[in-house]
Formats: structure tokens, C-alpha cells, sequence
């Protein structure tokens, strides 16, 4: 027995030890490239200025330009990222191209510089998985290990793009499969993100964070609980929304022939068009206006109306089928702050910035499917007091987003409600939900009864007339 279990703890101590070390030494490379590519983000939007008309104008080319970059040096580059890591790690033994590295930077940085509503998470995580999957190649990694490795990777773009290591490290374990975290995975995962973080710091990146102090205390009060869960359901019908509205641009878009190039085009020019109409707060990253929803010092914020969310909305899908390359997840924070301070002002006034905050973790959760890791960012990002109430919203609008994704290639492994019948072990996209055996009979009792309530009154209303 005691053989026995010293050869245990010798066997963990090795994998432990020697999933540390790998882990550290890619999040520090996944951290510095992570860097890199903010920094030159950050450049080329302050360049702006230096352009003799509104940069938006560029819009158009820059669609052009990057459908044209991504379908001759990396394919899989092709939109929001974070869907392509996944489908690599599902599909293809997690191998990335690693010319998807430069060419995804390179276009979302032509992107976001020109206008479009995307996000900088997307590359962030193709960057932290193709080095992954670099340094597996150069090692030669069995298959196992290769897809360990390039989860460490997701998680430690997150954490370095997000300035959220515990949540990034966990995002990057909870976005693959809905209802399981590989705990297997965890502690590298951790390890790459905290690594990642502390690396991007070291070089200069600033993160920005929302000391929010809504109470002194954590106290019990049952009205704000019940306005919580109010708002719950509605970021659960507002993600459902936005993943409704990107995937039916996407398609219908598709759907149109005509060449893609002249698609981008026109795509960028109505975009330029509508800008024009609403205003520039509704392009690029749109973190001015995050910030401002999440500033307890203003009580009212001026660029934000009741239908800001859905013009973002509408935005980004536009962007992302007209060819733009970039992440989603930056505009769904701005989508469920919007919508946040929205809710707030018609249900609770007095907490505009507590609502805004939750919209922001809470759409996140019901879009990507992530309601731990969201919660744990709401700790990061706006304080400890926030938790509880974070929580509850989190998985409820997970819950009431039903079985769908923004990213389709995460697989089902559960199902929401025991009132539905759904197959497991399918990817979103091919998942099949309806209504489970007991309740169909329910169903079908329920229209036979109401069958014959309808033709015994009308048999006696013939019965009097006669």
C-alpha cells in the first residue's frame, strides 16, 4: 500500500511539475505577443488623428483589403476568432496555422483602425492558441498534450487581453464544452493566465478596472434581488437577440450573389451611412462608452438612449458579414452595459451603474455560455460586492438563452431544462431541442380535451337551433 501510493504522488508530482513549467514559459510568450498587438492597436487608433478626414471613411477599402488578406494567407483567420480556436480544438486535434497569427493581428488592426464594431479578444486568443500549438509542433506533443496546451493558450490570451487572469483562466476552460470544465486542465490554465497577465504588465499594459463600492456591506435586500432577477430574464432575451441577429446577418449575407469584395464594400458603405445618422460612438471598440455607463460619478450619460444596444448590435453583425476580422465579445460588454443602464432606468434609477455592470458579465454569460467564468470577472472588473448579485443574473440569463452560442462549434453536454429534450455531445449548431416525450402527451391530452369541449358545445348550440 505505501509503494502504491508513493508511486501516485511521484507520478502527480512529475505532471504537475512538468505542466507548471510549460504552462509559464507559453503564457510569458503568449503574453509579450498579446502585448505586441495592444500596443500596436493603441498606436494605430491614436494615428487617427493624423488623417485629413473622419477615419471612418477608410471603412470600406479596409473591408476589401481584409477579405482579400484573409482568403490569400489564412482562411481560418476569417472572422470573430474565438469560434475558430474552438472549432481547432474540437475538430482538427487543436492544430492552428500559425500564419493565422500575423494575418489575424494585421486585419483587426486594419479593422478596428477603419471603424469596425469588433472586438480585440478574438485575435487575443488565436494569438495565445497558435503559439500554443507552435511550441506543441516544435516539441512534438502527442495529441493529448497539444490540446492541453492550446487551451492553456485561450485562457492566457483572455487573461492578458482582459487584465482578468482567474476569469480568463477559466473562460478558457469553461468555452469549450456547455455544462463541464476540464479540471484537468485547470491548473495550467491558471498558471498560463497568471503568467500572461504578469507578463503584459511587465511590458507596459494598462488595464482598466471599475472600483464600483455599491455598499459598504453585503446586506439582504429582497426589492434590489428582485430587480436582479428581473434583469436576469431580460440579458438572457438580449443575448438571444444577439446571437439571433449575428448569425442571420452572417447568413443572409452569404446568401447574396454577388462577389465578396463588392459585398465588403457596399457593407463598409452603409456602415460609413449610418454612422453619419447615429453617431461615431457605435463603431470601433466602443470603450468610451462602456466606461462612461460604468462611472458612478455620472448620473446620466448622454450618448446612451434606450436603443443604443440594439444599433451596436446591428453594427457588429454588419461588420463581421461584411468581411471585418476581430473578436465579439468587446461589443457584447458594450451591448450588456447599454442595455444594463437601460433596464436601469426604467426599473432602478438609484442603481444605474450596479445594472450596467451586471448587463456586461451577464450578457457575456449568456452568449458564450460561461457563468462561472463571467461571475469571477465581475469580482475582477467592479469588486467583491458585486458577487452575489453577479451570480444571480449570470445564470439566469445563461439559463434563459436556451441552447444556442455565439460561438455554434461549442458542444451541448446539458441541457437547461428537464422540460426538453436535447441530444448531448453535439455542437450548438447541429444540436436538435424539443419538447420531451412526457410533455408532448401532456400537450397532446391538452388538444384532444380541448377537441371535444369544442364539439360538445357545438353539438348542443346545433341541439337549439334545431
Amino acid at each position: 500500500m505505501i509503494q502504491k501510493h508513493m508511486t501516485e504522488q511521484t507520478a502527480i508530482f512529475f505532471s504537475v511539475t512538468k505542466w507548471m513549467f510549460l504552462s509559464t514559459v507559453v503564457g510569458i510568450i503568449i503574453g509579450a505577443s498579446v502585448s505586441l498587438f495592444l500596443n500596436i492597436l493603441a498606436y494605430s487608433e491614436d494615428s487617427r488623428s493624423l488623417l485629413p478626414f473622419s477615419y471612418y471613411y477608410l471603412l470600406p477599402i479596409a473591408l476589401v483589403l481584409t477579405v482579400w488578406i484573409v482568403r490569400t494567407f489564412a482562411p481560418s483567420a476569417e472572422g470573430h476568432g474565438t469560434e475558430k480556436v474552438i472549432s481547432a480544438v474540437h475538430k482538427k486535434d487543436a492544430k492552428i496555422d500559425v500564419s493565422v497569427i500575423p494575418v489575424k493581428t494585421l486585419v483587426t488592426i486594419m479593422t478596428i483602425f477603419a471603424g469596425g464594431s469588433v472586438g480585440k479578444e478574438g485575435p487575443a486568443a488565436q494569438i495565445g492558441a497558435g503559439m500554443a500549438s507552435l511550441v506543441s509542433s516544435i516539441f512534438k506533443f502527442n495529441k493529448k498534450d497539444r490540446r492541453k496546451l492550446v487551451i492553456c493558450g485561450i485562457s492566457a490570451g483572455f487573461a492578458s487581453v482582459f487584465g482578468t487572469p482567474i476569469a480568463g483562466a477559466i473562460f478558457g476552460v469553461e468555452v469549450l464544452i456547455i455544462g463541464v470544465i476540464m479540471y484537468d486542465v485547470l491548473l495550467p490554465s491558471f498558471i498560463a493566465g497568471f503568467a500572461a497577465f504578469t507578463t503584459a504588465q511587465f511590458l507596459g499594459i494598462e488595464y482598466t478596472y471599475y472600483d464600483l463600492h455599491f455598499f459598504q456591506d453585503v446586506s439582504l435586500d429582497l426589492s434590489l434581488i428582485a430587480k436582479v432577477v428581473l434583469a436576469g430574464l431580460f440579458f438572457g432575451f438580449i443575448s438571444d437577440f444577439i446571437i439571433t441577429t449575428i448569425s442571420k446577418m452572417e447568413k443572409n449575407v452569404k446568401q447574396i450573389k454577388v462577389n465578396m469584395y463588392i459585398k465588403a464594400f457596399v457593407g463598409g458603405l452603409i456602415i460609413v451611412v449610418m454612422t453619419l445618422i447615429f453617431g461615431e460612438q457605435y463603431i470601433g471598440l466602443g470603450l468610451n462608452t462602456i466606461a462612461d455607463t460604468l462611472n458612478p460619478n455620472l448620473a446620466v450619460v448622454e450618448d446612451v438612449h434606450w436603443y443604443t444596444f440594439i444599433l451596436k448590435t446591428i453594427f457588429t453583425s454588419l461588420s463581421l458579414a461584411s468581411g471585418g476580422s476581430g473578436g465579439v465579445i468587446t461589443p457584447i460588454f458594450y451591448i450588456g452595459a447599454t442595455s444594463g443602464y437601460t433596464f436601469a432606468t426604467i426599473v432602478s434609477p438609484e442603481h444605474l451603474t450596479l445594472f450596467a455592470a451586471l448587463g456586461f458579465v451577464s450578457v457575456l454569460s449568456a452568449t458564450t455560455n460561461s457563468p462561472i467564468a463571467s461571475t469571477i470577472m465581475a469580482v475582477e472588473l467592479f469588486g467583491i460586492d458585486i458577487a452575489h448579485y453577479a451570480a444571480l443574473s449570470a445564470v439566469i440569463s445563461f439559463l434563459i438563452s436556451g441552447h444556442r452560442s455565439i460561438f455554434p462549434s461549442q458542444i451541448l453536454a446539458m441541457k437547461k431544462s428537464e422540460l426538453l429534450s436535447v441530444k448531448i455531445g453535439e455542437e450548438v449548431e447541429n444540436s436538435t431541442i424539443s419538447l420531451g416525450d412526457r410533455e408532448i402527451d401532456k400537450l397532446n391530452k391538452l388538444k384532444e380535451n380541448f377537441k371535444e369541449r369544442r364539439e360538445s358545445l357545438s353539438s348542443k348550440n346545433t341541439k337549439k337551433k334545431n
